[in-house]
């Protein structure tokens, strides 16, 4: 008898006895407690939501005897970022009345509520699928939300990407009735809801009853608009585009931003070109990526449980020849198409049908009132008076659609009304960055993020704007910890949490998306950010080429010589 059976990781276990991630989770929600045991929260992920405790509060409670303060995280699922005016009153409404009164657009184009204590999570859920949207696989080792541009545009291209997106979510969505079970059934009538599946047999033709070894993102992407970051992904569809119509897409695998710096197996990669599909085939070929990274992905380390880790054992010419092998015929080459543009889709623009669709920068993603600005409200305002389709964009931003020409004016009235700022107002530096949660609510967070980008991009406005380099075009991101979900590695500059108050400060990458950045410097000070930041613009301003952008001129010069040119630069 063999003992060299692999010896899996304890995920895998708790995956296979879970009756299909149900758990103990509807005991567990019937109890009057403030938390769920350590296998129920693993479970909880797949059906959307995550426990954490408000590290804030636990340290003033720690002050009076106290302990953990618990809430849930609730993620939605919106593919492409589109959701109605009503299911956006309806969040507002969640975040207000069951959240912790602040609503989160992520980094993936949907929406997350915080501050959900345990008694409130299946009445946030059962609501959330009431305005026919799920969280079904918004977290968890599974597909989960697929993003794809969310420009609103009147042809066959954009349709086309939209349809791709909503047939990936029904092909790859987990089937198991745990989740309707759950959350969907009213416990005391029986009733349902229409989101969420219906009951049967237990069953998972695709996933199994151990799911996926770790998450799994796809993203949808144009040549000429890498908004969606297409690089960064386990999957990529990058359309082929030949007489305004899409022809086929070129297949990237093997994307994925998050890293162990403890740990030298990890590291953050960007996707390969692997092959092209026509949009007939498009589908399958997913579900065979999908499927050889099921039965071939590590089980046994979740640090190293990625597709990108498989494709970096094989190569991926051996990974091409799995994925064609379960798709049943070979595949063509790539076409010579890739990404060379990003459209962030901020400000006004026209959407082909007379009408017109309206970016608004919101910074970090957080949707919040205050004395200052009044986010909620603006939001609120524009969907009674428009009641239009909306869309979220992966840089953390909503895009209000169907404006008519005449009711420009009226849009823009609405947005000052409530002291929110126009795009337009806001510096490019500022509107081209974003920031993961981080502190206080993420379990995983080192330093801050979220909260301290506002104050950094504060100090480093001005500077910009003496420099005269106010007006370019730079991504600057953030992260609390090396995961990475403010997809930093290949960001022009980028701030990913090392140790308390310290930072890894990266170099390189640049705003297309498809190079990765360098250290330049480690365990940065957070008191010297700002500092080394303008330090790499006063470099950039006196040495950088013709038509050079920041990321190109960071590569070019290497991190040894940049170092050099900005502590010699003159300083604005």
């Amino acid at each position: 008898m063999s003992t060299d059976a692999p010896k899996l990781s304890a995920n895998e276990s708790i995956k296979e006895e879970s009756n299909f991630l149900k758990g103990t989770i509807d005991v567990e929600l019937t109890e009057d407690t403030d938390q769920f045991n350590k296998d129920n929260q693993q479970l909880l992920k797949f059906h959307g939501t995550y426990q954490q405790d408000d590290r804030d509060a636990r340290m003033a409670a720690k002050k009076t005897g106290g302990g953990k303060e618990f809430s849930m995280m609730v993620r939605c699922r919106i593919p492409g970022g589109r959701i109605t005016c009503d299911q956006m009153l309806a969040q507002l409404d969640l975040c207000d009345e069951l959240g912790n009164s602040t609503l989160k657009i992520t980094t993936r184009q949907t929406l997350q509520l915080h501050g959900v204590v345990k008694g409130n999570l299946r009445k946030a859920i059962h609501r959330i699928n009431e305005i026919q949207l799920s969280t079904l696989a918004a977290c968890g080792d599974v597909n989960r939300n697929v993003v794809c541009c969310p420009a609103k545009r009147d042809n066959a291209v954009y349709r086309d990407l939209h349809k791709l997106t909503d047939s990936l979510v029904v092909a790859l969505a987990p089937q198991t009735p745990a989740y309707h079970e759950l959350w969907v059934t009213d416990p005391e009538t029986g009733e349902s809801t229409l989101e969420g599946g219906g009951s049967g047999e237990v069953v998972e033709p695709l996933y199994g009853p151990t799911y996926l070894p770790r998450k799994f993102k796809i993203g949808i992407a144009l040549p000429h608009d890498n908004c969606i970051d297409i690089y960064t992904q386990d999957l990529g569809f990058l359309a082929v585009i030949r007489d305004d119509k899409v022809i086929g897409y070129n297949v990237l695998v093997g994307g994925g931003m998050g890293t162990t710096p403890s740990a030298k197996k990890t590291f953050p990669a960007l996707a390969k070109r692997m092959a092209f599909c026509t949009p007939e085939q498009a589908v399958d070929v997913a579900v065979a990526v999908v499927k050889v990274q099921r039965d071939h992905g590590n089980r046994e380390d979740r640090k190293v449980a990625r597709m990108k880790y498989l494709i970096a054992d094989w190569g991926i010419e051996k990974f091409r020849a799995k994925v064609e092998e379960y798709f049943g015929e070979s595949l063509q080459d790539c076409t010579e198409d890739d990404v060379h543009e990003v459209d962030d889709h901020m400000g006004w623009q026209e959407q082909g049908d007379g009408k017109w669709s309206y970016g608004l920068n919101i910074e970090n993603g957080r949707l919040y009132d205050n004395e200052n600005h009044q986010l909620k409200a603006t939001i609120r305002a524009v969907c009674h008076e428009f009641k239009t389709e909306l869309r979220m964009t992966t840089n953390q931003s909503i895009i209000f659609t169907d404006i008519e020409e005449g009711d420009k004016d009226k849009l823009i009235a609405l947005i000052k009304k409530h002291n929110a700022q126009l795009t337009e107002d806001i510096s490019m530096v500022r509107r081209w960055s974003i920031a993961c949660v981080a502190l206080p609510t993420c379990g995983l967070a080192i330093t801050e993020s979220e909260r301290r980008l506002p104050g950094i991009i504060d100090s480093i406005e001005q500077p910009l704007a003496k420099l005269g380099l106010d007006k370019e075009r730079f991504t600057l991101r953030m992260t609390g910890c090396p995961n990475g979900c403010a997809r930093p590695y290949n960001a022009d500059l980028a701030l990913v949490g090392k140790a308390k108050d310290k930072y890894t400060l990266f170099a390189g990458g640049g705003w297309v998306g498809d190079r990765m950045a360098y250290i330049y410097k480690d365990l940065v000070k957070d008191a010297d950010v700002a500092d080394e930041l303008i330090g790499i613009f006063s470099a950039y301003k006196s040495n950088r080429l013709e038509g050079e952008s920041l990321g190109t001129f960071c590569t070019r010069v290497g991190r040894d010589d940049l170092e050099v040119l900005a502590a010699a630069a003159p300083r604005p």
